[in-house]
């Protein structure tokens, strides 16, 4: 029995209740019972049994009792659900339920026969969500700043999917403004080898775009300044985007979108106007838009924002948040639900006016909008690049400890924690590195699975009520929880949840591969007890390998 169908067991049950008192003339106040008022829970001292209940203190106030007296009421009702062994009143009426070996154990065979698809929900359906991240100046590699949003976006981008939710990941290009001038100008000095010019980008990689477009151009270094810049700048940049979307997956990051900053500007043939031209009109259709100072202005101080912002100044220049408000009803006008900013350190300002944008532009800011910031990280032992000079590149990093002890752990931990890790650690083969830990336990279970075949023994029987061990107990009872992990990792935009909970798996399995045998010993002849606890394992492997592609790691068959 899965905690979903003892969940609605309980709905059942519940609703049941409620209509018998109205029907008997009791007054009950009015108020839809829902599934999520049945969540279960698993009892941290599992003697308290394998879920437990607050219905009854949820419930009883509306039914004008008390919790306990609610919870021993329909007590021998749960009690004759199949697959109940035990019901227990506990405190001031919690409800504890104990599953019998058999109903408890059906889910290592629900689990194989769901395989890839044990954990998804539909808890989502219907959202569609637009998730920008990363979004890094394209005028340099990608570095280790930018490595926690790239893992973490992608993670949330997986269990938001699996949740139900349609969702675009969305890399915004910074393509447009001062930086680029500056990029194009340090590129064509070093082309001519001059130094690196002031607010220019120092590093040997300037360097390589510059052969590059040497390459492209020959007679670059002929042409007037006016020329020369722009295409050093527009090649030059493109080779760079190439480079770091090569760097993304590697990292296992899928972009649905570039979106780049410069199609906001371009006005449009036929009207000469620009999207940003057009966001300025319909704020100021709904009325938020003035003048003065010399400047356009936009009343986000109505919508909670610091302070107003500005659009345009006198001088006829767009601001960047100008640039902002256009990309935004992009957003709005593509169809998506929800929009989510994730956001490095440095930009907590931004979470203000982002929401503040956002109900100017008519949207709810606490439904269709989500600003998350991510705090710093850290990596002992990381050496900064050769090529950059002064950063620590994503490449480097790749090359040093691997994909997916980077993905992994930097999955591991809420974004908004600053985080050190230790390079040593992550590229160590010992239990001390997490990511190492659970990959070892999905190879156990590959390993014993090739091992089971060798010896003959399959999965054509399966007795659940054979999985009485205390070890199985345990990881049965782990197994049955991912599908609630997927769904609150989902919920909380919090992929951690899904880290620390296979790094619990991997331990209920580890001790269960010491204290109970798949195979036979000697001569000892195949039973129903080792074809059982083949669906065991295997089911634990498909729950550890459902969970790492949720981070984006790898589910190694050998290791």
């Amino acid at each position: 029995m899965t905690p979903e169908q003892l969940s609605l067991a309980l709905f059942d049950i519940v609703t049941a209740r409620i209509e018998r008192r109205r029907a008997a003339g009791e007054a009950v106040p009015d108020g839809a019972v829902t599934i999520a008022d049945l969540a279960l829970e698993r009892p941290r001292n599992r003697d308290h049994g394998d879920w437990a209940s607050n219905v009854a203190m949820k419930f009883a106030g509306r039914l004008g009792t008390n919790p306990r007296a609610f919870a021993a009421e329909i007590t021998p009702e749960i009690e004759a659900i199949p697959g109940v062994a035990s019901v227990d009143v506990a405190g001031p009426g919690f409800i504890n339920i104990t599953l019998d070996v058999a109903a408890a154990a059906e889910i290592a065979r629900q689990i194989v026969d769901a395989g890839d698809e044990y954990g998804r929900n539909d808890s989502l359906a219907g959202l569609s969500v637009n998730m920008e991240f990363v979004s890094a100046n394209p005028t340099g590699p990608l570095h280790l700043g930018h490595t926690r949003w790239a893992a973490l976006g992608d993670a949330i981008a997986r269990v938001l999917r699996a949740s139900g939710a349609v969702v675009a990941t969305e890399y915004y290009i910074n393509d447009a403004g001062n930086q680029m001038d500056n990029f194009g100008l340090s590129i064509l000095a070093a082309a001519k080898g001059e130094p690196t010019p002031e607010k220019g980008y120092p590093g040997a990689y300037i360097g390589e775009l510059a052969k590059h477009v040497l390459e492209s151009v020959p007679n670059l270094l002929e042409l007037p300044l006016d020329e020369a810049v722009p295409l050093a700048r527009d090649l030059g940049y493109l080779k760079q985007l190439e480079e770091i979307k090569d760097s993304l997956e590697r990292f296992h990051v899928h972009f649905d979108v570039f979106f780049s900053e410069r199609t906001l500007h371009a006005g449009d043939p036929a009207t000469g106007r620009s999207l940003i031209d057009d966001a300025a009109d319909r704020l100021r259709a709904q009325g938020h838009v003035f003048e003065a100072d010399d400047a356009v202005w936009v009343r986000t101080t109505d919508f909670g924002d610091d302070k107003d912002r500005v659009l345009t100044r006198g001088n006829g220049v767009v601001t960047y948040f100008a640039a902002d408000a256009a990309y935004y009803l992009s957003k709005k006008d593509r169809g998506f639900t929800e929009k989510i900013y994730l956001l490095g350190a440095d930009h907590h300002g931004y979470v203000g006016r982002l929401k503040a944008l956002a109900a100017a532009a008519g949207d709810d800011p606490n439904v269709n909008i989500s600003v998350l910031i991510g705090q710093l990280v850290n990596l002992n032992g990381a050496r900064l690049s050769k090529r950059a000079g002064n950063i620590i590149e994503l490449d480097d990093l790749l090359e040093w400890v691997g994909a997916d002890a980077l993905r992994y752990s930097l999955a591991r931990y809420p974004a908004d924690s600053p985080l050190s890790l230790d390079g040593d650690v992550l590229r160590s083969k010992t239990n001390d590195n997490p990511v190492f830990y659970v990959q070892y336990a999905h190879s156990r279970t590959r390993s014993v699975a090739r091992n089971a075949a060798a010896a003959g023994v399959e999965r054509s029987a399966f007795d659940p009520s054979l999985l009485s061990h205390e070890s199985e107990t345990e990881l049965l009872g782990s197994l049955q929880e991912f599908p609630r992990i997927v769904q609150k990792s989902a919920e909380l935009r919090e992929p951690h949840r899904i880290a620390r909970y296979l790094e619990e798996v991997a331990g209920h399995y580890h001790r269960w591969y010491s204290q109970a045998r798949v195979l036979p010993l000697g001569d000892e002849p195949i039973s129903d007890l080792h074809r059982t606890r083949l669906w065991l394992n295997d089911a634990a492997g498909q729950v550890i390998r459902n969970g790492l592609d949720l981070l984006g790691v790898s589910a190694p068959e050998r290791m």
